[in-house]
């Protein structure tokens, strides 16, 4: 199954439902924070908030300084979970931190308390919510076909034999068009159809209070320089070794998170440390772009838009605090 599967998202606030906090949001935007000061607002008030984490970086155990994970400091002795979770020989899929995930918001109702879910990873907190379609497993004959495709070929080939999805793509998307054609050249049925049929999301059995912070984008793209730069001194040059040490596959998500490639090209020596920065801070950067557009037009128009960079927990989550 891909995420590229899942559905439209889902979820609305119900006082007869278990109540769940999410906070979406672009790198550097502040989530980390606004989610410990929401459950000490929580704490005030005698209920516990517990943190949990839906960023596709923060998930590895092996990229504490390059994932920008809280400290003890920042967590400021408040409960935080699949921080660090997955160890990077280990690929962590939506369908895979979904389930981890589903189960650590159950135990957290459970014990009375409230999950607060933090990331920027749109396909993780969509899968969570709306669950994930059952697409049967891809041929690989058909999928190594469609992979070596150019994507102009592609695209013609997918207009021919799914035009409604063919419609909705970029003419340029190279992995959302070969995902689209091999669903249906694997399977006979377009990817409509297998959408259909989701299940497993959580949406309709909680009450969502979702805040999605969009601060101003040059605002974001200055933290993103300072907080690469820092990382650089902060150790994660040795993470990378560390990294490179471990021979991981190249395709590995871990070896393809923000930061990475750029670090382990200046320890091969193809790149200065100045030119690391440039490009570590300029893909972070890129990261950005992308998650802001997808967080702008992805989740539901009702989600409150945070278009600010600072952000007040009291007002943002002023129905959870009463509750």
């Amino acid at each position: 199954m891909s995420t590229e599967d899942s559905p439209e998202w889902s979820g609305q606030p119900s006082p007869s439902r278990p109540p769940l906090a999410l906070i979406a949001g672009p790198t550097a935007s502040g989530k980390s924070d606004l989610a410990v000061r929401l459950a000490l607002a929580l704490e005030k008030r005698g209920r516990q908030g517990v943190v949990i984490n839906a960023d596709s970086a923060q998930v590895y155990a092996d990229l504490t300084v390059l994932s920008a994970r809280p400290s003890p400091d920042e967590m400021a002795g408040i409960d935080h979970r699949l921080y660090g979770a997955w160890d990077g020989a280990q690929s962590c899929s939506a369908a895979d931190w979904a389930q981890a995930a589903k189960a650590e918001i159950a135990a957290v109702h459970k014990q009375g308390a409230v999950p607060i879910l933090v990331g920027g990873t749109g396909l993780y907190i969509r899968t969570l919510l709306d669950g994930i379609a059952p697409v049967p497993e891809i041929d690989p004959a058909i999928r190594t076909d469609v992979r070596a495709l150019p994507v102009a070929i592609a695209y013609q080939q997918l207009q021919a034999e799914d035009p409604e999805r063919a419609a909705r793509l970029d003419a340029a998307d190279t992995t959302r068009i070969a995902r689209a054609l091999e669903v249906v050249r694997s399977t006979g049925k377009p990817l409509a159809y297998w959408q259909q049929q989701v299940s497993g999301g959580i949406g309709g059995s909680v009450s969502l209070h979702p805040a999605i912070l969009l601060p101003n984008r040059q605002w974001l793209y200055e933290r993103c320089d300072t907080r690469f730069a820092a990382m650089l001194q902060l150790g994660a040059i040795d993470e990378v070794r560390a990294l490179l040490a471990r021979n991981l596959p190249a395709e590995m998500p871990v070896m393809r998170a923000i930061g990475v490639p750029e670090i382990a090209e200046f320890l091969r020596g193809e790149l200065s440390i100045d030119e690391c920065q440039a490009r570590g801070a300029q893909a972070t950067r890129n990261y950005v772009k992308r998650q802001m557009t997808w967080l702008r037009h992805q989740p539901p128009a009702d989600w409150p838009r945070i278009e600010s960079e600072t952000f007040n927990e009291q007002l943002i989550f002023a129905s959870l605090l009463r509750d």
